[in-house]
C-alpha cells in the first residue's frame, strides 16, 4: 500500500506541488528518502522519527521508502517533515489516510513533537484553495494562512494535537487572520530645512515613480530626504499588497500574519553582495530588489557598491522582474521597486568646497563617477545636487509645508495615471513604453522643439529621450495640465545629468 500525502515546493514566490508517497516493504530495516532532496530535507528522517517516538510511535521494522515526486524537481527545505510524518502514521494505521486526501501539508517538527513554522504558508495556502483542498500548517504561521478566505485550516501546535483532531478527542479551531501590520509614523518632510529643488525632485518622483540619483557632499540631507520618500507614497492596493506578501512570506517575514500595508523601504548596506541585492545563493531566495516590490529601494554611497553588483540591477529596473538562473534552478522574482540612490561627488566629498576638497580635485571626480557603468546611470530619472546647507538655513523655523501636503499632491498625480492606465498591469508613468508613451506624453510643438534640441545638446540616448518625456507627464499631472508643454519639458530637463568637468 502506497499512501500519498500532498505539499509544495517553491519556484521563486510559485507554487509546485509535490507529493510525499510512503511505502512499507519486507526487507531489512531502513528509512529513506528519495526525490532530490536537499540536506535540510534528507535530515527530516531523524527529526521524524524522533518526534513520533516523542508521541509513543515507533517506526516498523521494515524498509521504508519515501518519495517526493516529481523526482526530478530539487526539495529544499525543512517544511516537507510534517507531510512526511503524516504519511508513515498513515501507513501505520494511527490516522485515517481517507482524511488527508482533501489536504495539503508543511510544517518543520521539533524533536519533541512540536511544529514550527515554515516560511512561503500564505503562497501554499493560495495554491490549496485553488485545488479546493485544505492546508495543514503550525499554529504560529495559521493567521497568515487564514488570510485566504474559505480555506479549511488545521495549525496544530504538535503533532499529538493533531492526532486528537482525527482522532475526534480534541478539534482544532479553524485560525483567524492576523492583524494587519499598523502603518509606522515615518519621518516628516518638514524637518528637511532648505533643499526646495531636491525636496522637488522627491515630490515627482514620489508622483511618477521615477528613479531618482542625489549627489551632494557629506551631511547635506540626502539619506534624510530618502527617508521620507515612503510617507509621499499612496498606500499600497489590495492587490499590491498581496504581491508583496507573497514574497515576504517566501522569506519568512511575515511574522504573526501581520500582512504588510506600508510600502517598503529597503536601504542595504554598500557592501552586499550581487545574490543579496538581486536574488539567489545556494537556495535562490528572494533579494533586496524583490523585498522592495511596490516599494523604495534606496542605495547609499553608490559608487561603493560593487559594479557587477550595479550592474546587475539593469534588468530588474527594466523588466520588474528578478531572475536568477542557476545550474539546478530558474527562478524568478516581482521586483517592480523605485530605485532611490545617494552618492557623493568625489571620494572625499567636498569637490565643490576649495578649502576642504582634497589634493586630486577635480580629477577625483571624474575617477569616483566613472565607477557607475552608463547604462545604470541611463536608468535613472532624475538627477539632482544636493548642496550643503547652510548655518542660517538651520536656524529658520520649520517649512510650513510638510509630508502630508505634499502626499496629497502626489495621490492627486497618481490619481490621474490610474484613470489613464485603467485596464493595463501599468501603475505610473515611469511604466510607461511604446505606444502608451506617446499616446499619454506626447508635448505640443514648441515642447517637441526644445526636447529635440536639449536631446541633441545633452547628447540623450532613446532611454533617455523616453524618460525625459516620463518625467515631464508627471510634472504636467502634479499641475493638473492635460498635455505636455515647454515648460514640463524644461522642468523635466533641468533634472538631467551633467557630466562632472574634467
Amino acid at each position: 500500500m502506497v499512501v500519498r500525502i500532498r505539499t509544495v515546493a517553491f519556484e521563486g514566490i510559485e507554487v509546485v506541488p509535490v507529493d510525499v508517497e510512503v511505502a512499507f516493504a519486507p526487507g531489512l530495516p531502513a528509512f529513506n528518502v528519495v526525490g532530490l532532496p536537499d540536506k535540510a530535507v534528507a535530515e527530516s528522517r531523524e527529526r521524524v522519527r524522533a518526534a513520533l517516538g516523542a508521541i509513543g510511535l515507533g517506526l516498523p521494522p521494515k524498509r521504508i521508502t519515501v518519495n517526493l515526486a516529481p523526482a526530478d524537481l530539487p526539495k529544499e527545505g525543512s517544511h516537507f517533515d510534517l507531510p512526511i510524518a503524516l504519511g508513515l502514521m498513515a501507513a501505520m494505521g494511527v490516522v485515517p489516510a481517507e482524511e488527508l486526501e482533501g489536504f495539503a501539508a508543511m510544517g518543520e517538527l521539533s524533536l519533541d513533537g512540536r511544529l514550527n513554522p515554515v516560511a512561503g504558508v500564505l503562497n501554499a495556502a493560495v495554491a490549496a484553495a485553488a485545488e479546493g483542498r485544505g492546508l495543514i500548517c503550525p499554529e504560529r504561521v495559521g493567521p497568515e494562512a487564514a488570510w485566504v478566505g474559505g480555506l479549511d485550516i488545521l495549525a496544530p501546535a504538535s503533532l499529538i494535537a493533531l492526532v486528537n483532531h482525527f482522532k475526534g478527542t480534541q478539534l482544532l479551531a479553524q485560525p483567524r487572520p492576523g492583524e494587519p501590520a499598523a502603518p509606522a509614523a515615518g519621518p516628516d518632510l518638514r524637518d528637511v530645512k532648505g533643499q526646495e529643488t531636491a525636496k522637488r525632485a522627491l515630490e515627482i518622483a514620489a508622483a511618477g515613480g521615477h528613479n531618482l540619483l542625489m549627489s551632494g557632499s557629506p551631511g547635506s540631507g540626502k539619506s534624510m530626504l530618502a527617508a521620507r520618500l515612503p510617507g509621499l507614497l499612496p498606500p499600497l492596493s489590495p492587490g499590491e499588497a498581496l504581491e508583496l506578501s507573497l514574497i515576504q512570506s517566501v522569506a519568512g517575514l511575515i511574522d504573526g500574519g501581520a500582512i504588510a500595508r506600508t510600502r517598503p523601504f529597503r536601504d542595504p548596506h554598500h557592501s552586499a553582495s550581487q545574490a543579496a541585492l538581486v536574488g539567489g545563493g545556494a537556495r535562490a531566495r528572494p533579494g533586496e530588489v524583490s523585498l522592495a516590490h511596490r516599494g523604495v529601494l534606496f542605495l547609499d554611497e553608490l559608487p561603493e557598491f560593487q559594479r557587477s553588483v550595479l550592474d546587475a540591477l539593469r534588468q530588474p529596473i527594466e523588466l520588474g522582474r528578478a531572475v536568477v538562473a542557476r545550474a539546478n534552478a530558474h527562478v524568478s522574482y516581482p521586483a517592480r521597486f523605485q530605485l532611490v540612490a545617494a552618492m557623493n561627488p568625489c571620494r572625499c566629498g567636498y569637490l565643490d568646497d576649495a578649502g576642504r576638497a582634497c589634493s586630486k580635485a577635480p580629477k577625483c571626480a571624474v575617477d569616483y563617477q566613472n565607477r557607475l557603468s552608463g547604462p545604470l546611470l541611463d536608468r535613472f530619472d532624475l538627477f539632482v545636487e544636493v548642496p550643503a546647507v547652510s548655518v542660517a538655513d538651520l536656524a529658520l523655523p520649520p517649512p510650513a509645508e510638510g509630508s502630508a501636503e505634499v502626499a496629497a499632491r502626489v495621490a492627486a498625480a497618481r490619481a490621474v495615471q490610474s484613470e489613464r492606465l485603467a485596464g493595463t498591469s501599468l501603475t505610473t508613468n515611469a511604466e510607461l513604453e511604446g505606444e502608451r508613451l506617446d499616446a499619454a506624453a506626447t508635448p505640443d510643438e514648441p515642447a517637441r522643439r526644445l526636447l529635440l534640441d536639449a536631446a541633441e545638446r545633452l547628447r540623450l540616448s532613446a532611454r533617455g529621450y523616453h524618460r525625459v518625456l516620463k518625467v515631464a507627464r508627471t510634472i504636467a499631472d502634479l499641475a493638473g495640465a492635460p498635455g505636455v508643454t515647454r515648460l514640463h519639458v524644461a522642468e523635466a530637463l533641468s533634472f538631467r545629468r551633467r557630466a562632472p568637468a574634467a
